[in-house]
C-alpha cells in the first residue's frame, strides 16, 4: 500500500478533497493518506502556514495530494505553494487543457499540455525598493542555462513519450534579448535531439493572439515562469474555465497535485463546489503512480458524468443541481467496469 500525503486545503478544500478520495477508494487503489494542515488552520495552530512536520511528511512520502490554499494578504506569511515549489525544487508545473462536451466553451476538441518552468524567473522572490521612501520598486528574473533545459527536455521528453506531434517554444527573446534569447537558444539547440516532433517557438504577444483564435494549431507548449502562468489561465479559459482545470508540480523525486482553482471562500461548507478538477489532478496523480488503468478510469467517468449533464453541480447546471457528494456519486456510478 502506498502512502501519501494530503493536504485537505482551505475553504472548499475539504469539500472537494473527500469527493475525490472517494472517487480514488472506487478505482480499488489501494492509498494510505497522511494527513496535514497548511496554510490559514496551520497558521491559527502552528503560527506557520507550512510547519516542519508537513514538509517531513512530503520528503518522506514523495507524492502529495493538496486542496487550495489561501495566502492571507498583507500578514507577511508566504504562499505555501510558492514554498512548496521552492522546498523541493518542482521545477515542472504541468497543465493538461482539454475541452469537455457538456460544458459551454468558446471552442472544442482542445487538448494541449502546458510546460511551465516553475522556479526561475520573475517567481524568484528577488525584488526590493531602490529608495528609502519607496516609491520604485525592481524585481530581478534569473533565467539560467541549466532550468532552462531541464523544462524544455521534459517537455520534449513528454511528448515523445505520450505521442504528441509538436512542441511550441513560447519566449519575448526579440525584447528579452539575453534571458529570453537563452531560453530560446536552449530550446533550438535541443530540438535536433527530437527530430521526429515538429518543433517551433512563437513570441509571446503573437502567440497569445494565435492561441486564440485557434487553439488547434498548439500541441505542446512550453515556457518560462510569468508566461506559464498567464498563458495556462487563459487557455482554462477557452475551454470554459478553471473548474475542470488539474495541475501538477514535479521535481526530480517529488510531485504534488492540485486543482488549479482557488479556495472559494463564500462558498465554502456550502457543498456545491464542482469536484471535478481535483478528481482530475487524482487522475493525474494516479497515472504519475503507474495506476495508469485507475486514472484511466476516473477520466472517462469524469467525461461522461459532465457530458450528460444531470448529476453534476451548479457551474454546470444552475437549473437542475446536486451537491459535491452527489457529483462525486455519479462519477463512481460512471466508472468503466
Amino acid at each position: 500500500m502506498r502512502t501519501i500525503t494530503l493536504i485537505p486545503g482551505d475553504g472548499i478544500g475539504p469539500e472537494i478533497i473527500s469527493a475525490a478520495l472517494e472517487v480514488i477508494k472506487a478505482t480499488g487503489v489501494q492509498i494510505e493518506w497522511e494527513y496535514h494542515e497548511a496554510g490559514i488552520h496551520a497558521i491559527e495552530k502552528y503560527k506557520d502556514p507550512l510547519p516542519k512536520h508537513v514538509l517531513e511528511s512530503i520528503q518522506r512520502n514523495n507524492i502529495l495530494l493538496k486542496g487550495p490554499l489561501t495566502t492571507p494578504i498583507g500578514t507577511g506569511f508566504r504562499s505555501v505553494n510558492v514554498a512548496i515549489r521552492k522546498e523541493f525544487d518542482l521545477y515542472v508545473n504541468l497543465r493538461p487543457v482539454k475541452s469537455y462536451e457538456g460544458i459551454p466553451s468558446i471552442w472544442h476538441d482542445v487538448d494541449l499540455i502546458i510546460f511551465r518552468e516553475n522556479t526561475e524567473e520573475f517567481y524568484s522572490g528577488i525584488e526590493h525598493y531602490i529608495d528609502t521612501i519607496k516609491s520604485a520598486a525592481e524585481t530581478i528574473g534569473i533565467v539560467t542555462r541549466f532550468g532552462s533545459e531541464r523544462i524544455l527536455r521534459y517537455a520534449f521528453e513528454h511528448a515523445r513519450k505520450h505521442g504528441r506531434k509538436k512542441v511550441t517554444i513560447v519566449h519575448k527573446a526579440n525584447i528579452l534579448k539575453y534571458t529570453g534569447g537563452l531560453f530560446l537558444e536552449v530550446g533550438q539547440q535541443l530540438a535536433k535531439e527530437y527530430l521526429e516532433l515538429d518543433t517551433n517557438d512563437k513570441i509571446i504577444d503573437n502567440f497569445s493572439m494565435q492561441l486564440v483564435m485557434n487553439p488547434h494549431q498548439f500541441d505542446v507548449i512550453v515556457t518560462t515562469n510569468l508566461f506559464g502562468d498567464i498563458i495556462s489561465d487563459l487557455c482554462a479559459g477557452l475551454v470554459g474555465g478553471l473548474g475542470m482545470a488539474p495541475g501538477a508540480n514535479i521535481g526530480k523525486n517529488i510531485a504534488m497535485f492540485e486543482a488549479v482553482h482557488g479556495s472559494a471562500p463564500d462558498i465554502a461548507g456550502k457543498k456545491i463546489a464542482n469536484p471535478s478538477a481535483i478528481i482530475l489532478a487524482s487522475a493525474m496523480m494516479l497515472r504519475h503512480l503507474g495506476e495508469l488503468e485507475a486514472a484511466n478510469r476516473i477520466e472517462a467517468a469524469v467525461a461522461r458524468t459532465v457530458k450528460e449533464g444531470q448529476s453534476v453541480t451548479r457551474d454546470l447546471n444552475p437549473n437542475h443541481p446536486i451537491g459535491t457528494m452527489e457529483m462525486a456519486d455519479a462519477i463512481i456510478k460512471n466508472l468503466p467496469k
